[in-house]
């Protein structure tokens, strides 16, 4: 009589024949083509290089170019017009030769001529702003741009250059070899924007009650561009959204104001004792011994009466910046000033702010703890802040970023009170213009072509910087509010997004400038993928030792997206590919839900699938040896006791076989589950993500299970998962705490939760 045995095997072989009998009548089909989701990066990533190592560490032959300046600026008032004439001393660290520098000039994409305002397809809008109609349709463009003036080499001759809209190409009067050093000089001035009405990423406010400007001042100075292994020169022009991509190097700069003025920016500040008066120089000393309060410097009413002044005398502060990519300044006789000290690493580094009276109360009481409070959590998640200071500075309407200052908004109403959206708003961007300190003012990533490098980075660690604000100062939340409200970082954040018109969606590997939903597409997304990498795929401790590593190995480098992701792997363990290509390389969303679940029992009778085998097959069933049958509740095989016998009971093949393959002591330690599930996940989205599971039993306890994301490799569309256990489950749900930004939770449980629609809601809640 032939065995079951057999009859596993002949099922094998006869499937094998049908199907080489179905491809002799039928035309062979295409083979596959490699799309499966866990496809490695490799068609993706540039091939590895003595410049850039496969580990996502900078390669044996690494390089980057200097560029290091010294600047005369004199900043007119009365005129809101600036003017400097710099030097740069550019060195060539390449390998290559190179016979002419670029020079980004980025005031004119505020020039008459400027193409910016041609690439919008906006149309006329039903409603408008009237300021917002007026400068669309009626305003002259104004005198804005760079005026050059000169540029010449260090002994006056002049130097032959193009301007190209927001780029200047200077001819070298020889080419630059491997090593070799060159100094020119550029003169320059031009009208100052005011950033509140015209825009702009710096430029002034004015302040019609009192008749002065607070001037928030960068990319004032022709910069030099980047030259790297990756793509030569990076000379994109500047439109407006993406923002810069700049060589590292240092500053002597000379800043000229007038004389009733404060002011701070990038760099050591080195005759302090000049341009700070005596009181001010005394409460500068206790600042520095200060590690839980603020310590005014200027205080509200010495500011009040600066504004009064309008001196005609001027002074010249002079900073010193080594190792910086970019140079900031703020200056106005408005500005009151704080500090404090905060301990990075064992030295001290200061805290700073200043802020119009119009700031107040609410910057005098917490701007300058959100600085101190962001440079300790960025330093613990990446490097020890190295610079000596961090400045933060009140701008109506900016929120951006430059080496050791930045400009924040955030402003009470005259009467001085402020809402909970004000507060956490100004708190928010301050932590987040701080912590660009990091990334890219040190982690160098090119912004201009990926701009999630910069701010997809810097608002994943701002969602940790917030939570631990809060957890510090929880006198800064309301009531209402156990923890910092961050709107970006957690998963549920932005399932609005993901979930969207994909008409209007770009993967976040997409230059800035043409990407859809800039906010989302370069902040949202990518901060909430590294924090669903953190909490739900790689755990915190492999996450954080990876991102620390990453962020040591690139600081004071230019990094890509590769070395990034590279990195990350390198020092985890954890093959990412199928992740980064997910979420970074297309716009697929996240939804997994509950499918189907079959609850079986075990018996020693033989099931209707072995009755209809052995019929087939002319078997004679006593003949079989013992084996386990499945019983399905609900099935024809199905009897009522199963549910209330044990295993042992149901199949006496297995307690036999435990009696005769297990010790009396192995015997204790021997589960024996009653019920037995095949339970469907189902994958409608096309990101593949670890399936959470929440388990509930009919006791009441729970227990939550994670299939790896590699679930998946098999069957992109369902899987399905054979439970054994001791209890009986009685409810099931997929992400139960929502981090896996899941889209469409509606499949996610099982019994299947009935949900109210709004008109349900709405009935139920009248008649209440």
């Amino acid at each position: 009589m032939k065995t079951l045995k057999y009859y596993f095997l002949s099922i094998i072989f006869i499937s094998v024949a049908v199907s080489a009998q179905e491809n002799e009548i039928e035309e062979v089909k295409t083979g596959h083509i490699n799309n499966n989701k866990f496809k490695q990066l490799y068609d993706e990533f540039s091939t590895p290089n003595m410049y850039r190592a496969a580990s996502g560490a900078p390669g044996s032959s690494y390089y980057q170019q200097q560029a290091d300046y010294k600047m005369d600026i004199v900043l007119d008032d009365k005129n809101a017009r600036i003017s400097g004439f710099e030097t740069i001393t550019y060195t060539n660290n390449s390998p290559d030769e190179l016979k002419y520098l670029w020079v980004q000039l980025d005031q004119n994409k505020r020039a008459k001529d400027s193409k910016s305002p041609l690439i919008e397809g906006s149309g006329v809008r039903p409603v408008m702003r009237p300021g917002e109609f007026a400068a669309k349709f009626m305003k002259t463009p104004l005198e804005r741009g760079f005026n050059i003036q000169q540029v010449s080499d260090t002994n006056g001759k002049s130097l032959s250059y193009t301007i190209n809209r927001t780029m200047m190409r200077v001819e070298l009067p020889k080419p630059m070899a491997s090593g070799d050093k060159f100094s020119f000089s550029i003169k320059w001035w031009y009208n100052i924007n005011n950033h509140v009405d015209e825009d702009g990423r710096s430029g002034y406010e004015f302040f019609e009650k009192d008749g002065n400007r607070a001037y928030v001042i960068a990319q004032f100075f022709p910069r030099m561009a980047v030259y790297s292994d990756v793509e030569g020169w990076q000379n994109s022009q500047f439109w407006g959204r993406d923002e810069f991509a700049l060589p590292f190097g240092d500053y002597e700069v000379d800043i000229t104001v007038p004389a009733d003025h404060i002011l701070d920016g990038t760099g050591v500040l080195v005759n302090r004792k000049e341009v700070f008066s005596k009181e001010m120089m005394q409460r500068y000393e206790s600042a520095k011994r200060s590690y839980d309060k603020p310590v005014i410097i200027v205080s509200q009413d010495e500011a009040e009466e600066a504004e009064k002044g309008f001196s005609e005398k001027t002074k010249t502060w002079k900073l010193r910046a080594e190792n910086v990519r970019d140079f900031g300044f703020a200056t106005s006789r408005k500005f009151i000033l704080d500090m404090m000290a905060v301990k990075i690493g064992g030295k001290d580094v200061m805290a700073v702010s200043l802020y119009p009276k119009e700031g107040n109360p609410l910057w005098e009481e917490w701007s300058t703890k959100a600085v101190a409070s962001t440079l300790e959590s960025y330093s613990r998640m990446t490097f020890d802040y190295p610079y000596h200071k961090a400045i933060s500075v009140h701008a109506k309407s900016q929120g951006m970023e430059y080496p050791m200052i930045c400009w924040n908004y955030g402003r009470p109403k005259e009467d001085g009170t402020y809402s909970d959206r004000v507060k956490y708003g100004m708190m928010g961007v301050i932590i987040h213009e701080v912590g660009h300190n990091f990334f890219p003012m040190i982690v160098n990533s090119d912004e201009r072509q990926w701009t999630w490098m910069d701010e997809g980075l810097n608002t994943f660690v701002q969602y940790v910087a917030e939570q631990d604000f809060g957890k510090k100062y929880p006198d800064a939340l309301s009531p209402q509010h156990e923890n910092f409200p961050s709107d970006r970082g957690p998963a549920k954040l932005i399932v609005p997004y993901m979930g969207g018109n994909q008409d209007f969606i770009a993967p976040i590997m997409t230059k800035g400038l043409n990407t859809y939903q800039f906010g989302n597409n370069a902040y949202g997304k990518p901060a909430t993928a590294l924090n669903i990498l953190r909490e739900t795929v790689m755990g915190k401790d492999l996450f954080d030792y990876a991102f620390k590593e990453y962020s040591r190995r690139w600081m004071f480098k230019h990094p890509t997206p590769e070395d990034f992701f590279r990195t990350m792997e390198d020092a985890s363990a954890f093959d990412l590919d199928w992740f980064w290509r997910g979420w970074f390389y297309t716009t697929d969303w996240v939804d997994i839900g509950v499918k189907d679940i079959k609850k079986f029992y075990v018996s020693s009778e033989p099931n209707t699938f072995i009755k209809d085998m052995a019929k087939e097959r002319g078997a004679n069933l006593k003949s079989l040896p013992p084996l386990v049958y499945m019983v399905e509740e609900g099935s024809e095989d199905f009897k009522d006791d199963m549910k209330t016998s044990t295993l042992f009971e149901n199949s006496v093949p297995v307690k036999d076989y435990i009696m005769d393959n297990f010790t009396p002591e192995e015997q204790k330690t021997i589960k024996s589950p009653n019920f037995f599930y095949n339970i469907t996940f189902e994958k409608p989205g096309g990101l593949v993500m670890p399936i959470i599971v929440e388990y509930t039993y009919a006791d009441g306890t729970k227990k939550t299970e994670t299939y790896p994301a590699q679930i998946w490799r098999f069957n992109d569309n369902e899987v399905t998962k054979a439970i054994a256990s001791e209890k009986e489950i009685v409810n099931v749900i997929v992400d139960p705490k929502l981090e896996t930004a899941d889209i469409d939770t509606s499949n996610n449980s099982w019994p299947k939760e009935v949900k109210e629609n709004d008109f349900e809601k709405f009935k139920n809640k009248v008649k209440g």
